[in-house]
C-alpha cells in the first residue's frame, strides 16, 4: 500500500493523446500542402520538411506515453489500451512522413489526381481521429460516447473510400501507363496512401474498443 502511494495515480494521458492528435492532423495538412505544391520545389521542400518535424513531435509524445505507463499506479483506461492506442496512432504519422520520403526518393514527376485523392480521404480520417481521441476523457456521457462511435464510423467510410480509389487507380496506372519504372513508383506510393487510412481505421477500432469497455 504504502508503495502505491508513492507513485502518481493518474497521469495526464488524455492531454498526451490529444497533443499527438494535433500533430497527426498538423503531418496530414502539411502532406496535403507538399502534394498539391509538389511542382513547386522549395514549397515541396519546405512542406515535407514540416511533416518531418510533426512525425518527430509526435514520437517525443510517444515516449512519454511509454514512460508514464511506467511511472503510473492507476490509469484512466487500461494500460494495454493506452499503449495500443497511442502506437496506433504514431503508426499514422510514420506513413504519412514514409511517403513523402518515397515521392522525393522515387523522384516522382507529377502527381496525378488519384495521389490527390487519396491524400484528402487520408487528411479527412486524421481529422476524424483526432476529434475521436478529444471525447476519450468524457466516455461516461451518454451522449460522448455515441458521437466518439459515430466519428469512428465516418474513419471505416473513409477508409472504404480511399480502397476504392485505390482500386480505380490501379486499374487506370496498369491499362494506361507505358513507363514500367513510373508505373513501379506510383504502384508503391498509392499503396502507401491507402495504408494511412488503414491506419486510421486501426485507430478507430481501438477507440470503438475503449468506448464499450467505458461507456
Amino acid at each position: 500500500m504504502f508503495f502505491g502511494k508513492l507513485l502518481p495515480r493518474e497521469g495526464n494521458f488524455f492531454e498526451l493523446f490529444n497533443e499527438h492528435g494535433a500533430q497527426i492532423v498538423e503531418g496530414a495538412r502539411a502532406f496535403m500542402l507538399m502534394i498539391q505544391n509538389y511542382n513547386d520545389i522549395g514549397l515541396r521542400e519546405k512542406y515535407a520538411a514540416e511533416v518531418d518535424r510533426a512525425e518527430h513531435q509526435a514520437d517525443r509524445v510517444t515516449a512519454e506515453v511509454n514512460r508514464m505507463l511506467h511511472r503510473t499506479f492507476i490509469t484512466p483506461i487500461d494500460r494495454e489500451q493506452i499503449h495500443g492506442l497511442i502506437n496506433a496512432m504514431d503508426d499514422i504519422l510514420d506513413l504519412l512522413q514514409d511517403s513523402s520520403e518515397t515521392m522525393s526518393l522515387y523522384d516522382v514527376r507529377s502527381i496525378p489526381d488519384e495521389v490527390l485523392r487519396l491524400g484528402e480521404l487520408s487528411a479527412k480520417c486524421c481529422e476524424r481521429v483526432q476529434h475521436a481521441v478529444t471525447l476519450l476523457p468524457k466516455l461516461s456521457e451518454p451522449k460522448t460516447a455515441e458521437a466518439a462511435i459515430k466519428t469512428c464510423e465516418e474513419i471505416d467510410k473513409l477508409e472504404s473510400d480511399a480502397d476504392r480509389v485505390m482500386r480505380s487507380a490501379m486499374s487506370k496506372l496498369f491499362r494506361e501507363q507505358p513507363d514500367v519504372r513510373e508505373l513501379i513508383k506510383l504502384k508503391a506510393i498509392y499503396e502507401q496512401l491507402e495504408s494511412i487510412s488503414d491506419r486510421c481505421e486501426d485507430v478507430a477500432n481501438l477507440i470503438e474498443g475503449i468506448v464499450l469497455e467505458n461507456s
